[in-house]
Parts: C-alpha cells; structure tokens; sequence
C-alpha cells in the first residue's frame, strides 16, 4: 500500500488529545472471548495423567492425534445431522496445524504445478490465501469467480472451465502429473476450486443449498477438488437489532443449517475421475479451532473421504514431523470431552458476536447508509430450509459498498491518518493476479469480532465522517509521503 497524506481540513476539530486506535480490520477474536481458563483446566488434565501426556508430548500417527479425530468424530456428526452417517467416522478426519497449513498440505499432496491447470477462487476472497496457491507454483493461474445473493456463479465457473478445456485440446496438454507421483494412495486433480461456504469471509454471504448443489457436481464433471474453509460453521445465530437481543437466542441454533460440501459429495459415490478401487472425493472440508479456542492453538482438521484423508495424512512434513500440533490437539480432545469447548461457544461466543454484529449493522443503517452505503445480506433463498432459519447470520465480518464512491481504498487511508481507524479495503480481497475480472474498487469489510462494543459504533461514526468529509470536500487531494504507512494492514485473517 502506497504512503499518502490528506491536508488536514478546515472542518476538522483539533485536539490535543490522540484518538484511540480503532482497528475493524483486524480478523481475530477478542481477547476477553478467549477461553484460557477452560485451557488451563484441560491442560492440566492432560499432562497430569501420564497415559495422556507421555503420547501428547511424543510423535504422533500420521492421521492426527486418534482421541481427538473421536471427539471430533461424534461433535461433528451432531452439529451436521441430518446429512451425517448414523456411526461417526474418524478415519475421514485427519488433524491439521491449522486450517491455512491443511490447504498447503493438500496442495502438497493432491496438485501439480503443471498438470493442475488452475485455482478458481469465490471473489471477493479470503486473499491471505492467495499466496499459499501462488507457494505452490501456481503464479498467474489464479481465476476469480464472482458471487451473487446465493453464493459461487455457476454459471462464470463452467465456462471458464470449459474454455480451459477446449484450450488443452488445441494445445495437446499434459494429460497426467508432471512432477508429482501420487502413487497409490493418492490422485493429482485437474483443478482446484476455493470458497469459505458459510459465513464467508470477507462478503459474508451463505452459499444455498442448490449453488452447494451444483458446485459439487461442477466439480466431479470437470476433475476439480473443491476446498471448502468451513471455519466459520458453528459461529451462527439468528439475526436481531439491539433492542430484541433476547427474543433470538443463539442457542435455539445449535446445529448446521446447510449441509458441507463434503457431505453433499460424499452422498453421490465414487466419480469417473477415482482411480480403481478408491473413492478420493471432490470436496473436503477444511476446518480450524482457530475461531473457537484461539488462534494460537494452531490446530484444526479435514473431513473428506477415508482414501482422501489417509493421503493427506502422507504429506511428506507430516510423516517427517509427526502429526500435526499433538500437544495442542490432546488439550483440545479434553475440552471437548469435557463439553468446555461447547459450553464456550454457545455460552460466550455465539451471544458476543450476535450483539456486536446487531451493534455493528445498526451504526452501518444509522450512518453509513444515509451515505450512500449497500451492506450485504446473506440470501438463503433457495436453500430448501425451514423459513425461520432464513434470517441466521455467522462468522466475523459485514461487508458493504459505496457504489457512488469515493474510493474504498481512499477512504481506508484516510481513515487511519484522520481518525486511527483501519478498516478493510476492496481491492484487498481481489484474487492476486486477476484483479480485472471481477473488482471491488468500492468495497469496505468491517470486522465485528476484535474490538469492544462501544469501539464497533465509534469506528462506524468515524467512517461516516471520513466520507462525509471526502464528499463534502471533492477536490482534497492525496499527498506522498504520509505518515499513513499501512501500519496495521498486516493483522488481517
């Protein structure tokens, strides 16, 4: 991000007095929602019983630490019924270091840098993913998809795909890997495909159940393995203002609304592209306890096929180091044991984020929309769900856009020179390398999650007379050199 600097405006009150830092770029949760306590209690519980401390300090299975891939097992089947199997199922689960190292891993183990013709990512995207894809050779060869009120365009993404396909048969491409040897219990896919399906970060939109639908066949049609960031899932409550908090309890929703991808996928069989005798899939569901525990637990995992998670679980880092944050995992499998981590996320979690975020939307209604702000509403229509359920917001972000300007990324710069405010900008969330297909020039993401209630509202009235000003004042221009250095764009996830 390029140094600039704003002449102070006349209009402008001075004061002696330094603003307080307000940053609602920030994706991480707040520091009194984190359950250090209930970490506390389970690590003690762990390391005080040697039958569970001596494996939890040692080497790990390749899959992941085996009690908690059960606890996981049993959770997950009764956050997703319906769609889940009767019996839970640990072996399509494998324990990861986070959900940004599992993406690295099935790349890793599952694409070639040649024979992988290309990334296909819902814009706006998640771009701090950008460059996992670009790590892994695939520089230029990131497509963006845009969304509409029901999530992936369907219809963008098959012609896309198809072009590439016409393009390979003029060109007589490569027609298997060309540095990878999956061997047997692994397959290299075609193409790979990247959404945040629920909650999504950064639009928030909801994907329905018919886009989901489709996608998955999209997928097994065309050789692509669809990688879904499910982080968001069990962050979802039903939408209210501040006033009638007490009327939409967010514990009267306690399990999926929608069914993964994977379960979608799982449901349809093997495809045409599984090798003989294996069933690898074409959708995986790519998970963290990032947004429920903390960060810094570094700990997350994979739901898929059994073939497909034993061939992640034979990533060559993770047979070298041994399965991925076992310490960490055995404290989480105690929390879970124990309902702690449940108890969190439906006692503390669930009712912070449906206040902040009904704080949040109405500061937007009350001062940003007189000015020209369109916030997005997650659509469900379509989705085949009971109605009530069709007002259920999640995760961590409002995102919104100013179609008559001034610029998103102007007003960001001059937000955090004017007023100590960051917030998110919208050419930040374009795919890297295919900026000009689909763009997001006036595009602004508030996070509701890092900072106090009373901040959320002051950030919004301070946005409001950033672009008050801006508009008031349309000949103010931007000067080189500012102290507006980008200083905490990099604490964004």
């Amino acid at each position: 991000m390029s140094s600039v600097v704003f002449p102070t405006p006349a209009s402008s009150s001075s004061s002696s007095t330094p603003k307080k830092p307000i940053n609602l770029l920030r994706g991480w949760p707040a520091k009194s929602l984190l359950p250090a306590s209930s970490i506390a209690r389970a690590s003690q519980t762990a390391l005080a019983d040697p039958e569970i401390a001596y494996p939890a300090l040692l080497y790990g299975p390749d899959p992941g630490y085996q009690p908690l891939r059960e606890e996981l097992a049993q959770w997950l089947n009764r956050f997703y019924k319906p769609w889940t199997p009767a019996q839970p199922e640990p072996d399509r689960i494998t324990i990861s270091g986070g959900a940004s190292q599992s993406i690295a891993c099935v790349l890793q183990s599952y694409t070639d840098p040649v024979y992988t013709r290309s990334v296909w990512m819902v814009a706006p995207c998640y771009f701090l993913a950008c460059p996992i894809f670009l790590d892994s050779g695939f520089e230029g060869r990131l497509k963006a998809v845009p969304e509409d009120d029901e999530g992936i365009d369907l219809a963008w993404l098959e012609a896309g795909l198809k072009s590439m396909e016409e393009e390979d048969e003029g060109k007589n491409s490569r027609d298997k890997p060309v540095y990878k040897d999956p061997k047997p219990y692994r397959k290299i896919y075609k193409h790979l495909i990247y959404c945040v399906p629920s909650f999504s970060n950064p639009s928030g939109k909801t994907m329905s159940l018919r886009r989901r639908d489709g996608l998955v066949k999209l997928a097994r049609k065309y050789d692509a393995l669809v990688v879904c960031d499910d982080v968001y899932d069990m962050l979802q409550w039903p939408t209210a203002t501040p006033s009638t908090l007490s009327s939409f309890p967010p514990s009267d929703l306690t399990t999926a609304i929608l069914p993964r991808l994977a379960d979608i996928d799982f449901s349809l069989g093997c495809s045409a592209h599984d090798p003989p005798s294996k069933h690898f899939g074409h959708a995986i569901s790519n998970a963290s306890f990032s947004k429920l525990s903390g960060p810094g637990m570094r700990t997350g995992w994979t739901f898929s096929t059994p073939d497909f998670a034993f061939g992640l679980s034979q990533t060559g880092s993770t047979r070298s180091g041994g399965a991925p944050s076992q310490l960490n995992a055995a404290v989480l499998c105690e929390m879970l044991r124990a309902g702690d981590l449940e108890a969190h996320i439906e006692g503390l979690l669930k009712p912070a984020y449906q206040k902040r975020h009904a704080l949040l939307l109405e500061a937007v209604g009350r001062v940003l929309v007189p000015l020209g702000a369109v916030v997005n509403e997650s659509s469900l229509e379509g989705s085949e769900i009971d109605e009530s359920k069709k007002s259920v917001f999640g995760g961590y972000f409002l995102w919104m856009k100013f179609p008559d300007g001034p610029a998103a990324k102007a007003i960001a710069e001059m937000c955090q020179l004017e007023e100590e405010l960051i917030v998110g900008f919208g050419d930040m969330f374009e795919v890297h390398g295919d900026e000009e297909a689909v763009r997001f020039g006036n595009g602004i993401r508030l996070c509701f999650a890092w900072e106090d209630e009373g901040d959320l509202v002051e950030g919004v009235e301070r946005l409001g007379r950033v672009i008050s000003r801006m508009r008031n004042e349309p000949g103010r221009k931007l000067v080189e050199g500012s102290r507006a250095s980008g200083k905490g764009m990099d604490e964004f996830k």
